[in-house]
């Protein structure tokens, strides 16, 4: 067996921590490092450990150098395969688990409080595939969040974030086969049904020249009615330098305590998009003329009309989008780097070179994100399976006119069938 062939745990190499040797010897001081947590839906957190020196007892209290809390161990068992068998006492070297560690997670360091020491971190691959996730029933909405929680403790290969772009859910792993394999975990363990979808691009709105636009919102009701008019200037700022308001009223065109009204109508219109619904940015839009009335103009109207001022400016002003760019390194087989840089020309591409590594090759090329939402199924088919990848945000490019007119396209047809 593995126990009687392998070398024992006292064979191992001390490991300096801090300035001080540790050896997996009983009579040294106890650090614990945990390296897995599990979620049991019966018995709550499982944190799987092994005690690096010393020994570990039950009701033993021991100090979380990582979050700076104290930790009381509960029961102690040892896993033999799907079963943990309860023990007393574990000794250097041993790999067992604790139940109901309200802290602790995966990579954490438990020891003396007098004399605090961290491990270093776990190192764990970096999620490189993405995907929205969309509860089936209303009952999976309410029971999503907290299972997805227990399950990130679990597997620290997996991430989740709330895009504030898209407003969507979106699960990150190393693979589809990891993200699948999770949905059904979620499935089995917490009965909680979701469907993974691909990802909204977050596009960015911008303009490609100067333009003006005048507009008048004018309504007669009984009582008092609603007027305003607001002429604005879009001017197209260097990438990068977000949304800026500007205001060069003379003569009191339009009243200084209706400025703030027209800031918020345009600004709130740009986040909310007026080309496929994303964010304006690169943009200075400006004040420069208006028209008030001294019984019918309030805040709301002139609101109303810098809103409208600015989508009718943005059409006007050659309105286009940008699109998330990213770098892609991909390492492979030297006899498929050929593959992989064809495959990546497809894709819109930049290669920016080819580097040997052994008798590997590294590929790196910028590449839009729209490209490359499944590109861990793409590489697995063109290597069979003997390729990575990472992916890291580069930058903000300007999509192709074809393209962009797509995504508008299709934008507006999905708000019609909204």
């Amino acid at each position: 067996n593995i126990a009687g062939s392998g070398p024992s745990p006292a064979e191992r190499d001390a490991i300096e921590v801090d300035g001080v040797s540790l050896e997996a010897k009983d009579d040294g001081p106890t650090v614990v490092r945990v390296f897995k947590t599990a979620a049991d839906p019966y018995v709550g957190r499982l944190s799987y450990l092994k005690v690096v020196s010393g020994t570990l007892t039950p009701d033993m209290h021991l100090w979380n150098a990582n979050r700076s809390t104290e930790e009381r161990m509960g029961t102690l068992a040892v896993p033999i395969g799907k079963d943990q068998e309860p023990i007393s006492i574990l000794h250097a070297g041993d790999i067992g688990v604790v139940t109901k560690l309200s802290d602790t997670i995966t990579g954490d360091t438990l020891g003396s409080k007098d004399n605090p020491l961290t491990l270093p971190p776990i190192v764990f691959p970096a999620p490189v595939y993405s995907m929205a996730v969309q509860p089936v029933s209303k009952a999976a909405v309410d029971k999503l969040g907290p299972s997805l929680q227990r399950l990130l403790e679990e597997d620290p290969g997996l991430r989740l974030e709330r895009n504030p772009d898209t407003h969507e859910t979106i699960l990150q792993g190393l693979g589809d086969a990891h993200l699948d394999v999770t949905v059904e975990r979620l499935r089995r363990k917490f009965n909680v049904d979701v469907e993974l979808q691909l990802p909204r691009v977050p596009y960015r709105e911008t303009i490609g020249k100067n333009a003006t636009a005048d507009y008048t919102h004018k309504k007669q009701t009984g009582g008092h009615g609603q007027y305003a008019r607001v002429a604005i200037e879009v001017n197209p700022l260097p990438r990068g330098s977000g949304l800026q308001f500007n205001q060069r009223v003379v003569g009191g065109s339009v009243p200084k305590e209706f400025i703030p009204a027209v800031e918020k109508g345009v600004m709130e219109t740009a986040r909310e998009g007026i080309l496929c619904g994303a964010e304006l940015t690169d943009c200075e839009i400006v004040l420069f003329d208006g028209k008030h009335h001294p019984v019918d103009s309030n805040e709301m109207s002139f609101k109303l009309a810098a809103a409208q001022a600015l989508r009718e400016a943005v059409q006007s002003a050659n309105g286009t989008l940008l699109e998330p760019v990213v770098t892609i390194k991909v390492t492979t087989p030297e006899d498929h780097a050929g593959d992989v840089v064809s495959d990546l020309n497809t894709k819109r591409a930049r290669i920016h070179g080819i580097l040997p590594s052994g008798n590997l090759s590294v590929v790196e090329a910028e590449v839009p994100l729209a490209e490359v939402q499944r590109y861990s199924s793409d590489l697995r088919s063109i290597t069979q399976g003997r390729g990575s990848f990472e992916m890291t945000f580069d930058h903000y490019g300007e999509v192709p006119q074809h393209l962009a007119a797509k995504v508008i396209e299709e934008h507006r047809a999905e708000v019609q069938h909204a």
